[in-house]
């Protein structure tokens, strides 16, 4: 049997290098111009062949997101960022929406292996023999499709054709997230990769005849947020996702944190890695919704996996995301002789915090911070500088690159 991909995302090169760390077969970034996450970190030339360098050099495969509606503006520069990534460094595909970029791409590219974005709205049968006609290897599947409907196209594609589908992240309203709403209200194009959100916004009705009072759109009182989905999580259903047929499981998140990449792909890689050892007999652990639980997060939905979205999949109450633990370091050495690791902060820790601790394919541990050094040695009781460098004694032995986090 074929492994199924376990595909991350990678807002820029730390996230890229914790997600293969973390367990992922492939990771997806974007240059500096081109994909749908303009506001992400995203990679300049020598970082996309550091990072494909990383990829490689550990068996794995990075895919580039080429997947704005393109204007004619935007052509000449493509072409342009094409032939310059093509003397760099080729990626192991390519992310597109557009059959004209598509086009572009193959110009300079010729044996670029082509996936078509989740932004095409594929949603049939016809549409992937349409797409494999024009060489195209993978389809990612519009989130608007059931298992069923998975099963049926997957069974009938072409030999050799394969299939992604998101399992877990943040929701578009709009129908495979092809929505004008940003662009509309503050000029800022959903399509060309600058979403900011407004369907999370909270919105309330004016009347005509009475400007400047506002009255609040409610649902069974239960608030006005009314274009705002829960947050995609298919980790309950590892053996019908498999089962379906499909070649890799996507995780959305280019724009969260490297501890969100960690967290959520080290949940993945377990339940994924459980099924193939004993399919039989596999079941859900706990332990691994409880680490998805840890990351910054709206309530779960199973999207449309199972049948079509009734109300019950937005949150009327709130946009905020459920944010119980802390980012608060990475381990960047460690000292086996003196039981003491070097840390770079990312959110403030002080002596007498408890922790957790944990890294790749292991479990967390939890500790108290009983002592705190600054890099010469000298005894400090907190640090509160952004990514401020300092020592502290761990519980048991650690890597570099474990990450630390502090329950709220």
């Amino acid at each position: 049997m074929r492994k199924i991909e376990l595909l991350a995302p990678a807002g820029d090169l730390e996230k890229l290098k914790t997600a293969v760390d973390f367990g992922a077969d492939a990771v997806y970034f974007g240059g500096r111009n081109f994909g749908l996450r303009s506001a992400a970190g995203n990679l300049d030339l020598s970082e996309i062949k550091e990072g494909l360098d990383y990829l490689h050099e550990r068996g794995k495969r990075g895919y580039l997101t080429l997947n704005i509606f393109a204007h004619n503006e935007d052509l000449e520069p493509m072409r342009k960022f094409l032939e310059e990534l093509k003397e760099t460094a080729i990626p192991d595909a390519f992310l597109v929406t557009d059959p004209g970029v598509m086009s572009i791409l193959l110009s300079v590219i010729p044996d670029a292996e082509v996936h078509i974005s989740t932004q095409a709205s594929t949603t049939n049968l016809a549409t992937c023999k349409f797409w494999h006609k024009l060489g195209v290897k993978r389809i990612v599947l519009a989130r608007e499709l059931s298992l069923k409907e998975i099963r049926e196209i997957v069974d009938g594609a072409p030999e050799g054709m394969e299939f992604e589908a998101f399992v877990h992240g943040a929701m578009c309203i709009s129908y495979s997230g092809r929505c004008l709403l940003s662009n509309y209200l503050i000029q800022r194009d959903a399509n060309r990769g600058e979403c900011a959100q407004p369907c999370r916004w909270k919105y309330a009705l004016t009347e005509e005849q009475r400007p400047g009072e506002y009255f609040p759109i409610e649902e069974d009182e239960r608030g006005a947020y009314i274009l705002n989905s829960k947050d995609l999580c298919m980790i309950g259903h590892i053996p019908e996702l498999i089962e379906s047929g499909l070649c890799s499981l996507k995780i959305e998140g280019r724009m969260k944190s490297a501890f969100y990449v960690a967290s959520v792909v080290h949940a993945y890689r377990l339940a994924i890695d459980s099924y193939y050892s004993d399919p039989e007999h596999y079941q859900l652990k706990d332990e691994w919704l409880e680490e998805l639980l840890k990351v910054s997060h709206r309530r779960f939905t199973t999207g449309f996996y199972f049948d079509k979205p009734t109300s019950e999949a937005q949150n009327y109450l709130s946009s905020q995301y459920v944010r119980d633990y802390d980012y608060t370091g990475n381990i960047l050495e460690y000292d086996e002789n003196t039981g003491i690791a070097t840390v770079e902060q990312r959110s403030k820790m002080v002596v007498g915090d408890e922790v957790e601790i944990f890294g790749p394919f292991e479990d967390f541990f939890v500790q108290k911070i009983e002592e705190m050094y600054d890099p010469e040695g000298q005894p400090i009781s907190s640090c509160p500088h952004p990514k401020q460098i300092f020592k502290l004694r761990t519980a048991k032995p650690v890597k570099p690159g474990w990450i630390i986090r502090r329950q709220k």
